[in-house]
């Protein structure tokens, strides 16, 4: 208490000219009103320059929640459009997102191999999350492989980067189909073989699944056109098909369930027979 008296005895004439300024300065904003307006505006210029700098510092901490939730929300929405593309019943999708004939899972990328010539995938959700081999994986841009194996909290999907891997694909502007393969050359390219000369083929149009098989929906985005040449036969194309996806940086992806696929492989197995 002595220190508090000692620093006001200290410094009396400059608390004088605080105290003394302080009651003029008020007295001018209160009885000016073109004061009183620039005061309330630079206050309310400072306040919002600090609550904004804690807003952001907030919003910094909390992206990982936010990405969660915005993936939650994408997942529901591809629910919806795979499967009021694959129906013309307006009622066929119901509000909780689960009687649809396609159905999607988030995931997180753990591993991803681009550079080998079989490469692969590995994800963090497996039989726990009723996570089955043949299912589709894709990111917002495209596709990106097919589930290969599964435990109990993983998955390993074979990427389109693999050499093993050939997927129903189409052109989008017509219904000529053929098969994505990759021939273990550049990780931003597979091909396209197998499509009928025939089929109107320019540089730049559109590939996306043909639908033509019980694990990806029709029209998903695979790439572009880069260049194509007829095979040796003659009878159809050899397409270089530059991808949407940067196979090199994948982060967040879906992985899909067609809920028909137990009955189309029954079914498809009996022909077989």
């Amino acid at each position: 208490m002595q220190q508090i008296f000692n620093f006001v005895i200290r410094n009396k004439t400059f608390l004088l000219f605080l105290l003394l300024f302080s009651i003029a300065l008020a007295l001018t904003i209160q009885s000016h009103s073109y004061h009183r307006s620039k005061f309330i505006n630079s206050a309310n210029g400072l306040t919002g320059g600090v609550y904004g700098t804690f807003n952001s510092i907030d919003q910094y901490f909390n992206l990982k929640d936010e990405n969660t939730m915005l993936s939650e929300e994408n997942k529901r929405l591809r629910e919806q459009l795979f499967n009021s593309v694959n129906t013309s019943d307006s009622t066929y999708i119901d509000s909780s997102y689960s009687i649809g004939k396609f159905r999607v899972t988030t995931a997180d990328v753990f591993k991803n191999s681009y550079s080998l010539t079989n490469n692969y995938l590995t994800l963090n959700k497996g039989r726990n999350d009723s996570i089955k081999e043949d299912f589709g994986v894709i990111t917002s841009k495209g596709i990106i492989g097919i589930i290969d194996n599964t435990s109990s909290n993983y998955a390993t999907a074979l990427s389109i980067l693999n050499k093993n891997s050939q997927i129903n694909a189409k052109l989008k502007s017509s219904n000529h189909i053929g098969s994505l393969t990759w021939n273990g050359e550049s990780p931003e390219f597979t091909q396209l073989v197998d499509v009928s000369t025939f089929a109107p083929v320019k540089v730049g149009d559109t590939i996306v699944t043909g639908g033509q098989s019980a694990i990806f929906p029709k029209g998903i985005g695979i790439g572009t056109i880069d260049s194509f040449e007829t095979d040796i036969s003659g009878d159809t194309y050899n397409i270089e098909v530059k991808l949407f996806n940067d196979m090199t940086n994948v982060g967040t992806v879906y992985i899909i369930e067609n809920l028909d696929r137990t009955e189309i492989k029954a079914l498809e197995n009996r022909v077989n027979e």
